[in-house]
């Protein structure tokens, strides 16, 4: 038997309502195979743990999470708390704490989505984002000089080493070979004149040991642009920190909300611990009354068993999601519907027994 030790990390919000329904997903998985176990410790870190304690995470959390096999987080932020607080003394710490220098947004039209733009065919919205998630804008490297005078002036310092882009980039690149796909490299060479064109430079230098693979390169405004005019154009994507941090939320709106966007935060060489997480938010306003929608949560649960191996099973969840929408009468308000959080996710559940028996 294969036992995973997975951190959970409620959170804020609707955080703890999600995440329990993609828990239940993943139990149910368990079930369906004797060799697949999972081990819960939940720690009750967020807004909440900083109201009462001054810090989001113990002194000593990332100690305490570096010998898990997996974090499964439900969102971070909560009015009250600034938002570059809940960010960086939790999420980010965790993402560069324990070296999850991948993001991977997955931006794909399922059965049953709704996607916004006029004839476009299901299958033409099919992107997977490979985002730098430790350096670029979000190192966190500048400088706040003469607060509150005249002449106040604030650096904020984009940080692009040598070893941190060439990385990404050859993730993105062995991605592409290894599943058939075109991959495309998001910059803003022309007018940030010394980080995207390093970038721009690195990407043309790893080019070169991957021949086979059919390349583009394109501005972020007009990728922004042609991801809405023609969405075919992009199958594996490569993007910056801050680059990638919004193109995958317009992604999310091509392929039926962000209630089905989902992201993984990747330690490829598994000396950490990597992180899984719906990224829609905290959406206080709505917290505790069964209104969120779990569906983000589900499928990052299907990424993390995409990471652990269990491929087969990450598959059949997206299966299950699919039949879901396709079905249209267990869906949560944003959606349309009038089911409550749990509903859904036992819907789910009900989906993948029977998917799994037809299977069998």
């Amino acid at each position: 038997m294969s036992i995973y030790k997975i951190a959970v990390i409620p959170g804020d919000g609707i955080g703890p309502e999600v995440l329990q329904e993609g828990i239940k997903v993943l139990n149910k998985m368990a079930a369906l195979d004797a060799s697949l176990h999972f081990e819960y410790t939940y720690f009750p870190w967020g807004c909440e743990h900083y109201t009462d304690h001054g810090v989001m995470m113990d002194e000593d959390g990332i100690e305490k999470l570096k010998n898990f096999d997996a974090i499964f987080l439900g969102a971070v932020g909560y009015p009250g708390v600034p938002d570059h607080i809940s960010l960086w003394d939790l999420l980010l710490k965790i993402r560069k704490s324990f070296n999850q220098y991948i993001n991977i947004r997955p931006i794909k039209l399922i059965k049953g989505a709704v996607c916004p733009l006029k004839d476009v065919k299901r299958e033409e919205v099919d992107m997977l984002f490979i985002r730098e998630n430790n350096e670029g804008e979000y190192a966190g490297a500048g400088d706040w000089l003469y607060k509150g005078q005249e002449n106040e002036v604030v650096l904020q310092t984009g940080v692009f080493s040598r070893k941190g882009t060439e990385r990404v980039i050859r993730y993105a690149f062995e991605t592409a070979k290894r599943e058939g796909k075109s991959l495309t490299s998001i910059s803003k060479g022309n007018a940030l004149n010394y980080s995207m064109v390093f970038w721009d430079q690195i990407f043309g230098e790893v080019s070169k040991e991957y021949p086979d693979v059919k390349i583009a390169s394109y501005l972020v405004d007009a990728a922004a642009m042609l991801m809405i005019t023609d969405p075919k154009r992009f199958e594996v994507v490569v993007t910056s920190n801050l680059f990638g941090d919004i193109l995958t939320d317009l992604g999310a709106a091509l392929a039926g909300g962000i209630g089905l966007a989902a992201g993984a935060n990747i330690n490829p060489e598994k000396t950490f611990p990597s992180m899984f997480e719906p990224i829609h938010g905290s959406a206080p306003d709505i917290a505790g009354k069964g209104l969120a929608n779990p569906l983000a949560a589900i499928w990052s649960a299907s990424q993390l068993l995409d990471f652990i191996g269990y491929e087969h099973y990450g598959k059949l969840l997206l299966e299950a999601i699919e039949v879901l929408l396709v079905d249209g009468k267990v869906l949560t308000p944003d959606m349309k519907g009038t089911a409550t959080t749990s509903e859904v996710g036992d819907r789910i559940i009900e989906v993948i027994e029977s998917l799994s028996l037809k299977l069998a």
